[in-house]
């Protein structure tokens, strides 16, 4: 395979491949990045085109899209026959585009969305997703477990980076709330290593919560919540007064605060908290 593009996640990537003991065509615009990597075994090409033409397989741990677009670009006469697996930060939109792009030259595609950081890449603590042509998901499945896990989302090639900013966005969330927490716990003697500690044995516990709350949501039904709206209310309602008088910002907390008055308002404040899903899910518009 070939791996064009040697940065953060690329080098890794690329290791990965020679650990497992796969022949490894390596390109990058700066010749620097590559010499470690001959020295373990792969095998430099000075161009883009060159790696194409060597790789029955191209994995893209590029920036961007058109950093992809550019690379790929100058190898089309190359792309007949081979599978392209881009791992690029992509939109749906750029990852669909990208994927009728490379078919006009006769390329399957994937769309993959890491969900990792290089020092989880080849571990079991990373995980990427896909999305695009089933049968090259088939056909080297093999090699894309060796950079992490991997879930297929089917062939529409927009559908792993619809996952990708989902799963962004729960994290998030969770990194936003512990920014606030440390903000409001600013000089009371408590440090941020120490709530830390308190913050993540919280937060395993939200997480064994998700299946329920995902249960509640499937399902439609939300009457028999341990966790209400109202009993929610009322903390969030004091999450955001504590930081008014604290003078810490309110921002991350009031959209939740609003969307739980609505819900109670609307006589719906004995549901579960899983049921402030009613007010954000999209009305006209089917589910992705």
């Amino acid at each position: 395979m070939a791996v064009l593009g040697l940065g953060r996640m690329g080098t890794p990537i690329a290791t990965a491949f020679l650990d497992a003991g796969y022949r490894t065509i390596v390109w990058n615009r700066s010749p620097d990045k590559v010499e470690a990597l001959a020295a373990r075994g792969a095998v430099p090409m000075a161009t883009a085109a060159e790696a194409v033409t060597a790789a029955p397989l191209v994995v893209t741990p590029l920036l961007d899209h058109a950093a992809v677009r550019q690379a790929l670009g100058t190898a089309t006469a190359a792309l007949r026959g081979r599978t392209v697996v881009n791992l690029a930060n992509t939109t749906p939109d750029q990852a669909r585009d990208l994927a009728a792009w490379t078919a006009r030259y006769g390329a399957a595609y994937l769309d993959g969305a890491m969900m990792a950081l290089p020092e989880t890449v080849a571990t079991a603590s990373g995980f990427f997703l896909y999305s695009g042509t089933e049968e090259a998901f088939t056909r080297f499945r093999g090699a894309l477990e060796v950079m992490a896990p991997a879930h297929y989302f089917g062939t529409d090639p927009g559908r792993a980076e619809i996952h990708d900013l989902a799963l962004l966005g729960t994290g998030y969330g969770a990194l936003a709330g512990f920014l606030h927490s440390l903000a409001l716990l600013h000089g009371t003697g408590t440090g941020p290593e120490e709530f830390a500690a308190l913050a993540a044995r919280w937060l395993n516990g939200l997480t064994a919560y998700l299946p329920e709350l995902a249960r509640e949501v499937g399902a439609a039904r939300y009457a028999d919540g341990v966790s209400t709206v109202d009993l929610n209310r009322a903390a969030v309602d004091g999450i955001v007064e504590l930081g008014r008088a604290s003078g810490v910002t309110a921002a991350v907390h009031e959209p939740l605060r609003d969307l739980l008055r609505q819900r109670s308002a609307g006589g719906r404040g004995a549901d579960s908290f899983s049921s402030v899903f009613e007010l954000m899910r999209p009305r006209d518009a089917p589910l992705l």
